[in-house]
């Protein structure tokens, strides 16, 4: 695949997005940025919120997981379900009882200032590091496939990434995502589907399924041995905990079932969204199959997050092919990326500076304007920080590791919320919520040493039960 290939596919395909922001962003005002007007049919925002939790990380990570992991992350998606079902039966009606433009506001009426500040930036902290390790991932995808062939350095590739994101975000915000991740998650599962049919076709596949069943790197139930990070329950009941914070509990993804007409069409939008989303997965581990056979039988050497991108376009399998990937890759990257510089924004609008509260309209615009831009500086040196400090193991591996310690106390604080009828000191929550993930950390050091038990991903669980627990420490008795 030539560069100027690359170049005028995403020319064409940011043109597309650009035009959608400008049909969109016509009279939008910080409502409209924030929660879209509430007025998003519930289907759009189902299909758009697929493309959105898979993101660059799952089209990239997932595939090149299956070669050391087999199809064992389907654990987790099963315990997605669980995890859906739990938003969309307590979460979703707390949100819409309350009326809620960020769902943290819910913490200051439960507990107080202390609380709701203390969520909030666990969000902020959470959804700029899982963003970052999104975007860098296809940037340096995009540095490989295009930028390094004109000597452009990484850090201008990842400034232009941004900034096209801020282009065609910052008028419309939720309103155009909603538009936009739709167009988004349509271009990828195309390119999924391209690609599982081009590579069947190579290898001579009449029948998918009963290829990826007879592999021997289908096996997707771990029940062997406990201790291991595999075992089904901890990635089951990990899996449905994830889904829990990377979703009702975060800004990001509820942004959008919070812009539906009403509850009962935000309801009906995480139940189709369920399903779809496991089918999806599916392909997606039925696509690593695929590929290590092909990169196997082909004398291909490439693992990890570098096996599809470069069997897509620097194998035999044809420029249509390279172009669909690139295709999807850009699509599954921007569908969470632009959400996530939206949520930021209107997080620590609505959340730290509380604008919402200031009496002229205009100056909150202004305002919510200077913080788009801000965030969208903090989002590049992130992940300039990722590209040269952090090692190369699965980017997907790190985004789950990472959401088992900054989400946790959200866990944690939410369940106590929801769950107890007690009072806390308010101003003891900070130090709960911020010792909890250094306390996860030791706890599951010393298990590692000395009993050779691996958490795993329900890391996570531990973590909130820790902060529960501290919470019980620090509440009132009167």
């Amino acid at each position: 695949m030539q560069p100027l290939h690359i170049i005028l596919l995403i020319v064409g395909y940011f043109t597309v997005l650009i035009l959608i922001s400008y049909i969109t962003g016509k009279s939008a005002n910080n409502k409209t940025f924030f929660k879209a007007n509430n007025s998003s049919p519930w289907y759009l925002v189902a299909f758009g919120m697929i493309g959105a939790s898979l993101s660059g990380v799952t089209f990239i990570s997932v595939p090149g997981w299956v070669e050391a992991q087999s199809m064992s992350y389907m654990q987790m998606v099963l315990g997605y379900v669980i995890g859906y079902a739990v938003i969309g039966l307590v979460l979703l009606p707390l949100y819409y009882r309350l009326n809620l433009t960020s769902i943290y506001t819910y913490l200051e009426d439960r507990f107080g200032k202390y609380s709701y500040k203390t969520g909030a930036s666990f969000f902020l902290l959470s959804r700029t590091i899982g963003a970052a390790f999104r975007l860098f991932l296809v940037a340096n995808v995009l540095q490989l496939l295009l930028f390094d062939a004109y000597g452009i350095p990484f850090w201008v590739t990842v400034t232009i990434t941004i900034l096209l994101i801020w282009l065609y975000t910052f008028k419309g915000g939720i309103k155009t995502i909603v538009w936009t991740d739709t167009l988004q998650t349509l271009f990828m599962l195309i390119a999924v589907g391209v690609c599982i049919y081009t590579i069947s076709d190579e290898l001579q596949i009449t029948n998918l399924f009963s290829y990826v069943a007879d592999s021997e790197l289908s096996k997707t139930f771990f029940f062997d041995d406990v201790k291991t990070g595999d075992y089904f329950w901890k990635r089951f009941l990990a899996g449905a905990f994830v889904a829990i914070v990377m979703t009702g509990l975060d800004q990001d993804m509820m942004q959008k079932n919070l812009t539906c007409r009403n509850l009962k069409d935000a309801q009906k939008n995480m139940f189709w969204f369920t399903i779809v989303l496991v089918i999806v997965n599916f392909f997606f581990l039925a696509l690593g199959v695929l590929l290590t056979d092909y990169a196997q039988k082909n004398g291909i050497d490439a693992h990890k997050d570098q096996l599809f991108p470069i069997i897509a376009t620097k194998g035999t399998l044809g420029l249509a092919t390279a172009i669909f990937f690139l295709l999807g890759l850009i699509a599954a990257a921007y569908s969470s990326a632009d959400s996530a510089l939206t949520s930021l924004t209107t997080s620590f609008s609505i959340d730290i500076l509380e604008i919402d509260k200031k009496k002229n309209e205009v100056e909150q615009e202004k305002s919510r304007k200077k913080i788009h831009i801000i965030f969208s500086f903090v989002l590049i040196a992130t992940i300039l920080i990722f590209k040269y400090f952090i090692a190369d193991e699965s980017v997907i591996a790190k985004i789950f590791t990472f959401a088992n310690y900054t989400y946790g106390p959200l866990l944690g604080l939410y369940a106590f919320g929801l769950f107890t009828q007690l009072k806390v000191k308010d101003k003891f929550v900070p130090l709960i919520c911020i010792s909890s993930p250094f306390i996860t950390f030791l706890a599951n050091l010393l298990c590692l040493k000395y009993f050779n038990f691996d958490f795993g991903f329900a890391l996570l669980i531990l973590n909130g039960a820790i902060t529960f627990l501290g919470l019980t420490l620090v509440k009132k008795t009167a």
